[in-house]
């Protein structure tokens, strides 16, 4: 059964997937991880916040917050403000190694069964931990404090580049992952203690939560999000969104090649496909209007759409090779689908071997009438463009059946383990 993706604005928060992950019961640990660079003007208000929640928590169930606070270098009094607070453990790094440093190195201190986090900043609401925790109590694996979950109704004051940005990241996490994510960069999250290793290895910067939201979909994870507030932050802002943005749109594409390496190659090597042919039928429309030269764009085009058309098969092919590659390492088919359900009733390069052997044929076909009009005494300028797409039907042809040769090599060994058990116990039961 695959796992849903919700906030608790469509759903019943018991409502989690069909099959949830086993609860962890009504009574349990909550561990808060504070990762601060220079946020001594705002941290005070947020521990106070967060320890005052203690006596709400314990009414359902949730022992704590423990409050570790990680200090990633800062040159301001953030270390000094945050130990005078009762109840709070600080860890300090000697120097800034990152947002998702110091975040692993307060969850790798933390006790609770419920693993939390939250920015020191301002601008996310420590009161929001008691939703985010029933919803974790009731299955979810990882809760996420959406700001911007569809019809929450919560103040946001996230400046309207950083919110576009957001929605862009999300969407992208969305196509690769093959599920609905809405904020894939909250900085509030609750996890179940037991799925962090799934999670991880995760990175020491910015990055961190879009990673851990997509790893969280590959890994088969129940995800929820729950509808948040969000402040305008205290202080100057880490974020910058040029460097930081290419660093997530990175770092996301390499997560998605490990897990789905189809769902990104497929999708470049189908573009260019699709350039070409889009390139082909001008062609053939310029030659049925009575065109019958070409100028330097013409030309141009012609050879865009080799490159493109045979670039772009290369490009599908091997996505599909290394997901069957990932099939034989994880022991799990890798699909192709759009937000859960399959495009293809059959794996598209299952057909591979018949569709390359039509287009070879086609080309083959194509060359030979080309030939034999020059012998007849056609002038070649009548001719080339034919035989230019001739030599490109066969070597795309040649390209799909190598491809589809190769395949279904992995896909027999993939299956030679599972055979061989059957063999082993006796094959099949006779009726």
């Amino acid at each position: 059964m695959r796992p849903s993706v919700l906030t608790n604005m469509q759903q019943p928060a018991r409502s989690i997937s069909e099959q949830p992950a086993p609860a962890i019961g009504r009574r349990a640990t909550l561990s808060v991880v504070v990762p601060a660079l220079d946020e001594g003007a705002a941290i005070a208000d947020i521990l106070t916040r967060l320890l005052a929640l203690r006596p709400l928590l314990a009414q359902h169930g949730i022992v704590g917050p423990e409050v570790i606070v990680v200090d990633d270098g800062s040159r301001d009094r953030t270390s000094e403000v945050a130990r005078q607070i009762d109840g709070v453990q600080v860890i300090r790094h000697g120097t800034t190694r990152g947002y998702g440093a110091a975040l692993k190195s307060g969850l790798a201190r933390a006790h609770g069964e419920l693993l939390a986090f939250l920015d020191a900043d301002g601008t996310y609401p420590p009161e929001s931990f008691l939703p985010l925790c029933e919803a974790a109590l009731n299955g979810a694996d990882l809760v996420i404090g959406s700001r911007m979950a569809p019809a929450s109704g919560a103040p946001n004051g996230m400046p309207a580049t950083r919110r576009l940005g957001n929605r862009l990241f999300a969407a992208l996490v969305t196509l690769l992952g093959d599920r609905r994510v809405h904020d894939c960069a909250s900085g509030m999250r609750v996890i179940r203690r037991s799925v962090l290793a799934r999670l991880y290895p995760l990175p020491d910067g910015l990055n961190f939560t879009p990673i851990m939201s997509l790893r969280a979909v590959h890994e088969g994870l129940v995800l929820e999000e729950v509808p948040i507030a969000y402040a305008d932050r205290i202080g100057e802002s880490k974020l910058r969104i040029g460097r930081d943005g290419l660093r997530y749109l990175q770092s996301i594409l390499w997560i998605a090649l490990s897990y789905n390496p189809v769902r990104v190659l497929g999708g470049l090597g189908a573009a260019g496909v699709g350039a070409a042919a889009l390139i082909g039928v001008g062609l053939v429309l310029a030659r049925v209007g009575g065109v019958t030269t070409l100028g330097p764009w013409g030309v141009a085009a012609i050879f865009v759409a080799l490159v493109a058309a045979v670039a772009g098969v290369s490009v599908f092919a091997l996505g599909a090779m290394f997901n069957y590659l990932l099939t034989l390492f994880r022991g799990q088919t890798v699909r192709v689908g759009l937000l859960g359900k399959p495009l293809f009733a059959t794996p598209l390069e299952h057909h591979f071997g018949w569709l390359g052997l039509s287009v070879a044929v086609a080309g083959l076909t194509i060359a030979c009438v080309a030939l034999a009009l020059g012998l007849h005494g056609w002038d070649v300028a009548r001719l080339w463009l034919y035989l230019v797409g001739s030599a490109l039907f066969i070597l795309v042809g040649l390209q799909l059946v190598i491809a589809w040769a190769v395949m279904r090599t992995l896909d027999d060994l993939s299956q030679r383990e599972i055979r061989a058990r059957s063999d082993t116990l006796g094959g099949p039961a006779l009726e």
